[in-house]
């Protein structure tokens, strides 16, 4: 269909596409038209219903090129292109029955034709589905509708780290150790897990409105322990895998050989980008690039903000050692190390600094992490902002195999890894008050419920041999005395005076008891005498026949 000229137009290629439902459509057209109407331009129409909230910027953009197919893949309808790169876009999308908001990255139909681009996208979903990490960005499935292939992802509703330094400059010292920190616990799992990532850069890592950083994009990883993981020899084995500014020397020498040593040190040069603001080597061609990162050293960080202190310069510097040796051997190394800087808690990412989308996209958007973490799931977690220090948890640096070292590195999870529904509202100004985190260490003990002592339960052995003593100074001097005609015990009486009363009341109830004891008595014994009696032989009635005496043998 052509490009719609009119509103009337517009509003007809809305109602093919299926995406606003008739009455929800009728309503809004309704509303529109008992207050100032819809503007006559179609363009104007369209941005006032994406500011109404009617349809998303990326729907409206359909709508005024003509279209009116395409909003759907799968089962799930395209809300917002959410980004763009060069193995596909990114769309946020729903689950048509569900209402689950989820990412969707679908691989261009171009790049489909390709076995070697086509095996990397299932390795990545394959690779990414395996790792289950607040810091790291979950994938759930992988499918194909018609000549489209897609992955479907955990939708995170925040900024990369290399859109946030290009707006805002450098990023403050303490924030970025937190976020370098949480990126090398991730790492960390992920290569406990048998997984090198080979392409760690501030574009590849989100931040999320609660400031948890979540490693994404696992297009150019390795199975290390997977012997049939040949891709890159297969296809790739004369190209360099990476991205220029960030790639480790060994990484450009053989892409196929580099192990987790080459993530530590594109960590460590994605660290110099967010203290920087700038790559290590920010001028050059790519060839030029790949070479220095061989051959020659960056600029001292301190020479370029000198309030970095000499600890942290000496640690950045150790990361982005030209010899894989010389360098950390693990992330969890790494994050170790940080652990003196990236102390207490950081303010939230600011409203400015998290990405703008439509009124349509951002109603009722509910994360993965809000539901509450399982107790397997919090000793997975890393340790944000506020919690303990890592070195307190971690005694060992060797290898060690997951399931002794990890559950111990992870057990220090906070609820800043549980993302919560954020309210449009919430999002119009910079002044929103902000909660900060609380770490799981800082217990708020509950007071313990006193419930009342059961009816049936026995009496306290105390309260059992203060009896006397007590009950003597409050009952009445008659029941104290003991009965002559009865020999009643005092100490009897004290017991049914405390279990029954002292009042009319009691005294009556007491009679009824001891009279329906005595009525079930004699009504007991009467049946006895009844059942005895009946089971004796009948007597013969009066003239009736004697029997005949029994016959007598005769010798």
């Amino acid at each position: 269909m052509s490009v719609p000229s009119s509103v009337e137009e517009l509003l007809q290629l809305i109602r093919k596409s299926g995406m606003i439902e008739d009455s929800k459509l009728t309503t809004y057209l309704q509303r529109r038209q008992m207050g100032r109407g819809l503007p006559e331009d179609p363009r104007d129409a369209a941005n006032s219903m994406v500011e109404d909230g009617l349809i998303t910027d990326f729907q409206a953009e359909q709508y005024l090129l003509g279209k009116w197919r395409g909003f759907t893949i799968g089962k799930y309808k395209l809300l917002e292109r959410v980004g763009v790169g060069g193995m596909g876009q990114v769309f946020l999308c729903e689950h048509m029955y569900m209402k689950r908001r989820v990412a969707i990255k679908v691989l261009p139909p171009a790049k489909a034709e390709q076995p070697a681009a086509l095996g990397r996208f299932y390795r990545e979903a394959r690779a990414a589905g395996s790792l289950e990490h607040p810091n790291i960005v979950r994938t759930h499935d992988i499918d194909q509708d018609g000549n489209l292939h897609f992955i479907v992802m955990e939708y995170v509703d925040g900024s990369n780290l290399l859109d946030m330094v290009k707006k805002f400059g450098p990023m403050d010292i303490r924030r970025a150790c937190h976020y370098v920190r949480q990126i090398a616990v991730g790492l960390d799992f992920a290569f406990r897990s048998g997984i090198i990532h080979r392409d760690i850069k501030p574009g590849n890592v989100l931040i999320d409105r609660r400031g948890v950083a979540k490693i994404l994009d696992m297009g150019l990883a390795r199975f290390y322990k997977d012997q049939t993981d040949m891709l890159t020899v297969k296809y790739d084995d004369k190209i360099v895998l990476g991205t220029a500014d960030y790639v480790a020397p060994e990484q450009v020498a053989n892409s196929h050989t580099a192990d987790v040593r080459a993530d530590i040190y594109a960590m460590g040069a994605s660290f110099y980008f967010l203290l920087a603001g700038h790559p290590a080597f920010p001028s050059g061609s790519v060839s030029q690039k790949l070479l220095w990162h061989r051959t020659k050293d960056p600029t001292p960080i301190r020479q370029i903000r000198p309030e970095v202190p000499e600890g942290l310069a000496a640690v950045l510097a150790k990361m982005l050692a030209k010899d894989p040796n010389a360098r950390y051997q693990t992330p969890l190394e790494v994050a170790v190390e940080l652990d003196r800087w990236a102390t207490g808690t950081i303010p939230e990412p600011l409203i400015d600094e998290m990405p703008k989308l439509s009124p349509a996209a951002i109603e009722d958007i509910v994360l993965d992490d809000a539901k509450p973490p399982t107790e397997s799931t919090l000793l997975k977690r890393a340790t944000p902002a506020g919690g303990p220090p890592l070195s307190q948890l971690v005694k060992r640096l060797s290898p060690a195999p997951a399931s002794e070292l990890v559950p111990r590195v992870f057990a220090s999870a906070t609820a800043t890894a549980t993302a919560t529904a954020v309210a449009p509202a919430a999002r119009q100004s910079r002044e929103t008050p902000r909660l900060a985190p609380v770490p799981l260490t800082q217990t708020n003990p509950r007071p313990v419920q006193a419930f009342p002592p059961s009816p049936f339960a026995p009496p306290p052995q105390e309260e059992i041999q203060t009896l006397t003593a007590v009950g003597r100074e409050t009952m009445p001097a008659e029941f104290l005395r003991p009965s002559a005609e009865s020999g009643t015990n005092p100490e009897d009486t004290l017991m049914l005076t405390k279990i029954f009363g002292s009042n009319a009341n009691s005294r009556v109830m007491l009679f009824v008891v001891l009279v329906t004891m005595c009525v079930t008595l004699a009504t007991g014994l009467l049946v006895m005498v009844l059942i005895k009696y009946a089971t004796k032989a009948p007597a013969v009635p009066v003239g009736a026949p004697a029997s005949p005496p029994a016959a007598t043998a005769k010798p």
